[in-house]
């Protein structure tokens, strides 16, 4: 890249960190991907197997759209709380142990479930709904937090290439759990997809316990509430809820939308969902990448896909007011662009907490990591409670496309201002580096010592 424009993108003349170098991955870094993909693919497929006919089903029971929406958010409310307690203990509980129980608690609540079908319709289906969802969400949170924590200590110098690999397995879980759960819900009924990915779920448990690494680590004083104080992290914070926000209010609402308006049938809309996850897991590796190498680029990165991801919710329903008319064709489009500019903001977000924290005097391990992992989930699931919550009830007061409308808002909102922060934080550099160099050579102007020396002296 040309320095020049190196320089814009940074404000310095040297990039922020030094590019990891390539290098043979060890057995230990080779059997950690193995493992943390199957969690990510595992966990993910099991948790968006509910799209494409878990709120039909819901309608059926007497469950209104928005105790719908707050289904799937209270989920995502029970994981920011277990993320943040895990996420502090987790160097007193241990990375490993938590990954395992997590995926066994998550496995039980899975196949729990798919017995709700046999529930009475109305209050005790709604009540065990969100008594199994909660257990499930500490489950997955426990599994989630340790994993990043994990793959932050196994790969140091290379976090966002690996993340953007593990991506590759969450977008295959996102794109299989439709369908897949469509498709078995269609021929087999309700419980059948819960029971079958339950099992996978199951599985993983004794897989895992063969693969991961033990890791040893000392605990820290550092606290969340010292994290969340260095101005940098609540603004991308605000980012990481408004990506998740956004998936969320998709899971809860887009496949209502699409069997009413283009009558679709559950295992079509599965298909439709595939829209938003491939290029999402195709995508992640080459952001990562990138990420990895330019560092410098990371904040643009989270700018421009934010701009993208507001311009594709506006445009999906679209919205009323600007004349265009709503077609599948535009859909499936405007679901590949938000696929696409959610992968290029989500990438490099956990890397840049991290390096800001570490930055900002926090020690370098585990515990460091087990605090910046708990925040990133904990506010990734705030905006998977936020997305299907607030959507949904916009939804059902107004209509789908003045919903998508509201999530493209918040996140321009947050692309705005990381580009804010993200210009001061160049402008800062710049200044710093300018008093530098005059503090260095002083101007002509202090110097009062003669060139000559004067005729008189002798």
């Amino acid at each position: 890249m040309d320095p020049d424009l190196e320089n814009v993108f940074s404000g310095s003349d040297a990039k922020e960190e030094p590019a990891a170098h390539t290098q043979r991955l060890s057995r230990q870094q080779i059997l950690t991907m193995i493992a943390m993909s199957s969690i990510n693919f595992s966990s993910m497929i099991s948790y968006s197997v509910l799209a494409p006919f878990f709120p039909n089903e819901a309608k059926r029971k007497g469950v209104s759209q928005t105790v719908i929406g707050l289904i799937f958010g209270w989920y995502a409310l029970c994981v920011l709380v277990g993320s943040l307690l895990l996420g502090k203990y987790i160097v007193q509980i241990g990375a490993k142990r938590m990954i395992i129980t997590g995926m066994f608690v998550s496995a039980v609540c899975t196949i729990l479930f798919g017995l709700l079908d046999r529930a009475e319709a109305g209050t005790q289906f709604i009540i065990l709904c969100f008594v199994i969802r909660s257990v499930n969400a500490v489950g997955f949170a426990a599994a989630m937090t340790a994993s990043f924590a994990i793959l932050a200590k196994v790969f140091p110098n290379n976090i966002a290439t690996v993340l953007g690999c593990m991506e590759i397995f969450t977008g295959l879980g996102l794109i299989l759990g439709p369908p897949i759960g469509g498709w078995l819900y269609q021929a087999s009924g309700y419980e059948v997809p819960f029971i079958v990915l339950g099992g996978l779920l199951f599985l993983m448990v004794p897989f895992n316990i063969w693969l991961l690494p033990g890791q040893d680590a000392v605990p820290t004083r550092d606290s969340f509430f010292r994290l969340c104080t260095i101005v940098k992290i609540p603004i991308i914070c605000f980012v990481v809820l408004t990506l998740s926000s956004g998936l969320g209010f998709l899971d809860a609402t887009l496949s209502i939308f699409a069997i009413d308006k283009f009558s679709l049938s559950p295992g079509s809309v599965g298909l439709l969902m595939i829209g938003l996850s491939l290029p999402y897991g195709a995508a992640s590796p080459i952001f990562g990448l990138f990420s990895d190498k330019h560092p410098y680029a990371r904040k643009w990165m989270m700018v421009i896909g934010g701009m993208s991801t507001a311009a594709g919710f506006c445009l999906l329903g679209p919205i009323p007011v600007i004349g265009v008319h709503s077609h599948l064709w535009l859909t499936i489009l405007m679901l590949v662009v938000i696929g696409l500019s959610l992968c290029m903001t989500a990438i490099p977000t956990f890397a840049e907490m991290l390096v800001c924290a570490h930055e900002n005097g926090f020690e370098e391990g585990l515990s460091t990591l087990g605090l910046v992992s708990g925040l990133f989930s904990a506010v990734w699931s705030c905006g998977m409670f936020v997305g299907p919550t607030l959507g949904s009830y916009i939804t059902q007061k107004s209509n789908f496309e003045y919903a998508s409308a509201c999530q493209g808002g918040l996140a321009f909102l947050a692309a705005a201002l990381q580009g804010m922060y993200s210009i001061y934080e160049v402008h800062k550099k710049r200044s710093t580096q300018a008093k530098g160099t005059v503090t260095e050579h002083p101007g002509p102007a202090n110097d009062r010592t003669p060139l000559l020396p004067s005729p008189n002296s002798s």
